[in-house]
């Protein structure tokens, strides 16, 4: 009886060691699922809206946010991951937070990719200093969409919804 109350201790025990460094590991390190992520939510992007490859191919860098997470009822927010992209390479993730107030309820799961037109709006974002204003808003991609959208200080937003309805 004590044998395996002592062998079911120490598996509890082991397990939570490896649980503890296996999610440390992957919060702190490299997550090459989520460049997978990013990399097959621009391609469908561009699938659905090829006008969308000269933004990719003129811009000076760009985030691709393959999935983001929004919710609200009268309050909202929205969450997600990101992979960041210079000359077409990756250099870096990045997290996005929304928040809003207004007329709002239910929830919505979409992609976004972020084009930014210069050197100073790629820094200001990567800096942490981009803020999008009142006027900023993101063009949504549908079948055979128009893309015929001018940058805005520098950023160009496009989103494509995956799911759910806000």
């Amino acid at each position: 009886m004590k044998s395996t109350l002592l062998k079911n201790t120490l598996s509890i025990i082991f397990l939570s060691i490896v649980y503890i460094f296996t999610t440390q590991a992957q919060v702190g390190g490299w997550n090459p699922e989520l460049e997978t992520d990013a990399a097959n939510a621009l391609s469908k992007m561009i699938e659905k809206t090829p006008k969308l490859t000269s933004f990719k191919e003129k811009a000076y860098g760009y985030a691709v946010f393959p999935k983001v997470t929004k919710a609200g009822l009268g309050i909202g927010g929205a969450a997600g991951s990101g992979i960041v992209y210079k000359n077409k390479a990756v250099v870096g993730s990045s997290k996005l937070k929304q928040a809003s107030i207004g007329l709002q309820a239910g929830g919505q799961q979409y992609s976004e990719v972020i084009f930014f037109e210069n050197k100073t709006s790629f820094e200001n974002f990567t800096k942490g200093k981009l803020k999008f204003d009142a006027q900023a808003s993101a063009v949504a991609i549908t079948e055979g969409a128009s893309v015929d959208v001018a940058y805005q200080n520098g950023v160009a937003v496009f989103t494509q919804t995956l799911g759910g309805l806000m």
